[in-house]
């Protein structure tokens, strides 16, 4: 029994549903079976009870004539044999007779503590009439009949618990092989279920069998598989979602933007590196805080509160606000920062917090005010642009219609700057222009002002003058100013302006007409001699048309073919043999007739075209040598004029060289003759263009030299062959012994550095003796001939050819 006990606590703590299954079937079982039993028992017992009372009956059918007859006949023997044959009969234990009228008869004998039942009938003879002989009592014994409900309560008992026991061992059996350890097995899963190891799916060990695939525990088993791979997504969704807010929090925290996150109340709860970073401030120390509280400056929070109370009122009204304000940082220095605020909220749209973007935008502020300066200022000389003096004009112009007054407006242009500045450098001539600007600006009230317009064209405005004598009297101390020399770079330089003077509302009353006759009076002081002024008078316009007509004329002069070249010879003095002809532009005008270099060039210059007319030139210059050498069948080099401007094209020599590639020309039949002021440009980009023209064989020449600085220090720095002396030395060197003394000793210094020398305007033939005698190279100059078109040339070249 122990051992039983034992087993059966065993069987619960290892299966506990399977041991609350048995127990509940053995209960139930028992229960039911108590019930059938109890009925099947009852329903026996009564059957026997009623076999009983129908034996009572029986006894009464079958012995109750017999008994009266009996009795009727008196015949004692006779109703004792029958009564006895009655207390013979199963179950019957006693029997009364009453007699009529007071006699009784008694057999058998009624036990103690046992339960009985009677059954009484009438003995009645029935004759005539109807005689009620007696009353006969049988009483039957039950105790046998309760004997076998006891035997056989004890019976089904029995064998009902053995079969509701087994039969619910077998269920149990069952349900434990079918259900429970299944059920055991999903609970071990359970158990050991986690988020480590999601990939491991639920499986029963059970037949793969359609049924097994429909029941419960397939569905329970594709439910927890189901919800296993529905959690692997999900941890796989929050691992995502985990990387991704991980990724945007260190995208916060690394932030090139400060970041400040506050909640409803504007309390600050996180601040990134950035910044504590920006502002100083410990984002420890600041949590809790409203952003208008962090500065200890009570100015500074005066300031702060009113702006964060319109940020809060236009984050409620917009929704956002963004804005550049003047931040302080922990120490109290101040600095521009781009604000971005908007508000935080929910799925449900409500507000949960702040979020707070700060750029620090001081170096782009300062940039600002840079590029403000820079849009309105000269960077040179820090003077006013022409966009700012354009304004400033109108503004005078407005303020002198209210005041019925004049205004003054005058246009400066340096004189010879381009020439000085081809001369020294461009250093140098920025250095003239801020000297200038001051000497300009010195001259000058408060009220006035002194614009560069570019290049070295200044604007002078001058408001509120009661007359124009104003405005001469300050054109007259400008170029007082300008009297004393310049000192650049250690060396005086000599350099005037010429100003033209414009009148409001005297000469025009809109600032573009005023300026415009300003630089027309201006031309027409640098055509008095430079060093002036001129005061627009109407009758100006027209020179001012003239030069526009010919910039225009120009312009289309190329593409119409309206421009030549002459060729004058260069001949070798000694013996007046031809040695190579100079190219010099003429431009034969259908409006202008021909017009000379000295006007057209400079313009050029100025307008840029000198670029695309120079191209021009090489290219047909270099076609022109390669005719003559094909019509002599000896080559005769060709000297070609080279322009500052064009010289700094950054196309240049590619320019020379195609026009070369294309004529067949070899490159030492091209001299290109450079001007004086040019090679004192001492700049990197001048050696460079002369080195690598030196090395694809074209020969360098030193045009006009003796007008400058004469520098021989500077020729021999460059890769030059000849020297050209210019023609104001030469036409009074039979005249003036400084010049004969100045010619003699260039052409002895350009000798010793291994140059050749030209001398042009030779027109007499006494200058061709002396410059024969002191050594001179070549000569060029009318006595020998004048500029020739091509054909004429040509001509000129088949009769005074020399073998």
């Amino acid at each position: 029994m122990p051992k039983f006990l034992t087993r059966l606590q065993h069987f619960k703590s290892r299966s506990p549903l399977s041991f609350r299954l048995l127990a509940y079937i053995l209960l139930f079982s028992s229960v039911f079976t108590l019930v059938s039993s109890a009925s099947q028992i009852y329903s026996d017992f009564r059957k026997d009870l009623f076999q009983i009372d129908r034996r009572m009956e029986v006894i009464e059918t079958g012995y109750a004539s017999s008994l009266a007859r009996s009795l009727w006949a008196l015949d004692q023997k006779l109703l004792q044999t029958q009564l006895e044959g009655v207390l013979s009969l199963p179950d019957i234990v006693h029997l009364r007779l009453k007699i009529e009228p007071d006699s009784e008869l008694v057999l058998g004998r009624i036990p103690r503590d046992t339960t009985t039942t009677s059954h009484s009938f009438e003995l009645i003879h029935q004759d005539d009439s109807m005689f009620i002989l007696g009353e006969l009592t049988v009483t039957a014994d039950l105790r046998r009949a309760y004997a076998d409900m006891e035997q056989r309560v004890l019976l089904i008992l029995a064998t009902q618990f053995l079969k509701t026991f087994f039969i619910s061992i077998l269920i149990v059996l069952i349900f434990q092989h079918f259900v429970t350890r299944h059920l055991t097995a999903m609970a071990n899963y359970a158990r050991n279920f986690s988020l480590n190891n999601l990939g491991a799916p639920l499986q029963l060990d059970r037949p793969d069998t359609p049924a097994n695939n429909k029941d419960e525990l397939a569905q329970v088993t594709d439910a927890i598989n189901q919800m296993r791979r529905r959690l692997a997504e999900d941890v796989e969704q929050q691992e995502r979602d985990a990387r991704e807010i991980r990724k945007f929090s260190k995208a916060i925290e690394q932030s090139p933007s400060s970041v400040l996150i506050c909640d409803r109340k504007w309390q600050v709860e996180y601040a990134n590196q950035k910044f504590s970073q920006l502002t100083g401030y410990d984002p420890d120390a600041i949590r809790g805080k409203h952003p208008e509280t962090l500065s200890d400056d009570i100015n500074a929070r005066r300031e702060s509160r009113q702006l964060w109370q319109s940020i809060r009122l236009q984050v409620q009204r917009v929704g956002v606000w963004q804005g550049e304000v003047n931040s302080s940082r922990k120490n109290g220095e101040h600095f521009w920062e781009q604000l971005i605020v908007t508000p935080i909220k929910d799925n449900d749209g409500k507000v949960t917090g702040y979020l707070i973007l700060g750029e620090d935008i001081s170096i782009r502020k300062r940039y600002e005010q840079q590029l403000l300066r820079q849009a309105n200022y000269d960077i040179l000389t820090g003077l006013p642009n022409r966009m700012l003096a354009l304004d400033r004009l109108k503004l005078a112009l407005a303020q002198a219609r209210r005041e019925d007054s004049l205004v003054g407006v005058m246009f400066l242009d340096l004189d010879n700057f381009k020439h000085i500045n081809d001369t020294l450098g461009h250093d140098a001539g920025d250095n003239l222009l801020v000297e200038a600007a001051r000497r300009v600006s010195s001259c000058l009230r408060g009220t006035s002002t002194v614009a560069r317009l570019g290049g070295d064209e200044f604007l002078v405005v001058l408001p509120g003058l009661a007359d124009m004598e104003a405005s001469i009297h300050v054109a007259q101390r400008i170029l007082s100013t300008f009297q004393p020399p310049y000192v650049i770079n250690g060396q005086e330089v000599f350099i005037t302006t010429s100003i033209g003077i414009a009148i409001f509302p005297l000469d025009s009353d809109n600032s573009g007409t005023l300026l415009q006759h300003a630089d027309t009076a201006m031309y027409q002081a640098k055509n008095k001699g430079k060093s002036a002024y001129a005061v627009f008078k109407p009758e100006m316009t027209e020179v001012s048309h003239e030069r526009l007509q010919m910039e225009s004329l120009m312009r289309r002069a190329l593409d119409q073919h309206e421009f030549e070249l002459y060729f004058q010879p260069i001949v070798q003095t000694d013996t007046g043999q031809l040695a190579f002809a100079e190219a010099l532009l003429r431009w034969n005008s259908p409006s202008l007739g021909m017009v000379m270099p000295d006007r057209f060039i400079p313009l050029a210059e100025e307008t840029g075209l000198i670029i695309t007319i120079g191209e021009w030139v090489l290219k047909e210059s270099c076609l022109a040598a390669m005719r003559w050498k094909e019509q002599l069948g000896t080559s005769i080099g060709i000297a070609v004029n080279v322009s500052p401007r064009q010289f700094r094209d950054p196309r240049f020599v590619t320019t020379v060289m195609k026009a070369l590639e294309h004529s067949g020309l070899e490159p030492d039949q091209l001299e290109l003759e450079i001007t004086e002021r040019l090679i004192l440009d001492n700049t990197i980009e001048t050696a460079d263009i002369l080195s690598e023209l030196d090395r694809s064989g074209i020969r360098l020449s030193v045009d006009d030299f003796g007008t400058g600085y004469s520098a021989l220090s500077y020729v021999k720095t460059y890769p030059f062959d000849t020297l050209k002396i210019d023609k104001s030395f030469i036409q009074d060197v039979m005249k003036e012994q400084s010049d004969a003394s100045l010619v003699k000793a260039i052409i002895t210094m350009a000798h010793s550095l291994g140059l050749r020398v030209i001398a042009e305007g030779v027109e007499e033939e006494e200058q061709t003796h002396f410059l024969e005698q002191e050594g001179c190279d070549f000569s060029q100059g009318y006595f020998y001939s004048h500029p020739m078109p091509g054909p004429r040339f040509e001509t000129w070249l088949a009769s005074n050819r020399r073998v």
